[in-house]
């Protein structure tokens, strides 16, 4: 068994695209979250919310010709590649294509906007805005594929369209493929871009927050006040490295990936289910030879859903006991496929800084919720050293990361 680690970290939010920036942010208790009046135009569509990505950074040499094979899931996917990358000092290394390198990245979906072309065809018999590219732009592997090319990777290629754990499940499955041999490095991941279709998916389900004239207070994740999720987008990476070959290149090691589990609930779709929710924390503990008093801190799903906050939070008590806990998607909305990534790379910088960051608007904690120490109005200091970070999906799949603090 090989031991693995984190040696390069990169994102996209709507919150900005470092963990400096980032991080202020939840110093002063920003949100990401916006309204959307473009979103008016969809009389049916309920939320008007969501946490848009306004703007990123485009290097360049991101040419036309670069950018051809790309929707915007696929471009935030390679950025935030590239810039991870740079932060482990692989960029410019001849690894990357030597076969030693793979890709484990995810979204819940491709392109809306490559969708449409061919829902196009279909609804009114009108090919025009097909083109060469379009099945690229729109496939559930784009992000994985548009990084192969642009890097030249010739390792394992490892795409995960798992909904809400597609980013989780990505690190999870890199994990395991360095600390079975199968690979020494792994770019691990997942991305979501924003539309009015992946906002629909939870408001027909009547799951999403209607607090359109106050954006800054939704969502509200454990909050016995809160009325749903919030939509986002971005984008999250993790370099992922055999211990070994990341001390003998002399790299930065952020933290140590101790256990990974996933299982799923084998019952219904969409109602979660807390037995088995608890039991993949379970399992993860177990991958990582640790006991659950061990686990400083607790990373949550965190959605802002009736049924949801109140299935993980219980399964959270019942098998870690009174954890400090809290939610990101507070901040920046239920990123779907990015949200294991990104909330993986702040649950790392959270360890390394020593700051816990608060649950955004959580006002009055739900009675139904888990008995668990839920971190409210401020950051808090803490010297944390093992953290689970949990995500959970649509179809009953559940994810459990666990990391290790490097001293």
């Amino acid at each position: 068994m090989k031991r693995v680690v984190v040696t390069g970290m990169a994102g996209i939010t709507s919150l900005g695209e470092t963990a400096d920036e980032i991080f202020a942010q939840f110093h002063v208790g920003k949100s990401g979250i916006c309204y959307m009046p473009e979103w008016e135009q969809y009389v049916d569509l309920r939320t008007k919310l969501a946490g848009q990505v306004k703007s990123f950074q485009i290097a360049k040499h991101f040419n036309r010709k670069v950018m051809r094979g790309m929707g915007r899931v696929a471009l935030m996917s390679v950025i935030s590649a590239e810039n991870a990358l740079q932060d482990a000092n692989l960029l410019d290394s001849a690894l990357l294509k030597s076969g030693d390198v793979g890709v484990a990245f995810g979204s819940s979906a491709g392109s809306v906007d490559a969708i449409s072309e061919f829902g196009n065809m279909l609804i009114d018999q009108d090919m025009s805005k097909i083109n060469a590219t379009t099945y690229i732009r729109m496939m559930s592997h784009t992000s994985a594929v548009n990084m192969t090319v642009y890097f030249g990777l010739k390792g394992l290629t490892l795409p995960t369209s798992s909904a809400c754990t597609s980013g989780s499940m990505a690190i999870g499955q890199a994990y395991e493929a360095i600390k079975y041999g199968k690979q020494t490095i792994m770019i691990a991941g997942g991305a979501e871009e924003l539309s009015a279709a992946g906002a629909a998916v939870f408001d027909v389900l009547l799951a999403t927050s209607r607090m359109n004239d106050h954006p800054e207070k939704s969502p509200r994740p454990f909050d016995a006040n809160r009325d749903g999720l919030v939509i986002g987008e971005g984008a999250g990476c993790l370099i992922i490295e055999e211990y070994e070959h990341a001390i003998q290149r002399g790299a930065t090691i952020y933290a140590e990936i101790v256990g990974y589990a996933s299982n799923t609930d084998g019952q219904h779709v969409t109602k979660p289910n807390t037995e088995m929710m608890g039991r993949c924390m379970q399992m993860a503990l177990k991958d990582a030879h640790l006991d659950a008093s061990q686990i400083d801190y607790v990373n949550a799903h965190g959605t802002s859903t009736d049924q949801g906050d109140i299935a993980e939070t219980q399964a959270t008590a019942r098998i870690l006991g009174r954890k400090p806990i809290s939610s990101l998607k507070s901040y920046f909305g239920h990123t779907l496929g990015a949200c294991g990534a990104i909330e993986a790379w702040l649950g790392i910088e959270m360890m390394n800084r020593g700051q816990l960051v608060p649950t955004l608007n959580l006002d009055e904690i739900d009675s139904q919720c888990g008995d668990l120490d839920y971190i409210t109005q401020q950051i808090r200091v803490s010297n944390t050293n093992i953290i689970m970070s949990n995500n959970f999906a649509f179809g009953g799949i559940n994810t459990s990361l666990i990391f290790k603090r490097v001293t």
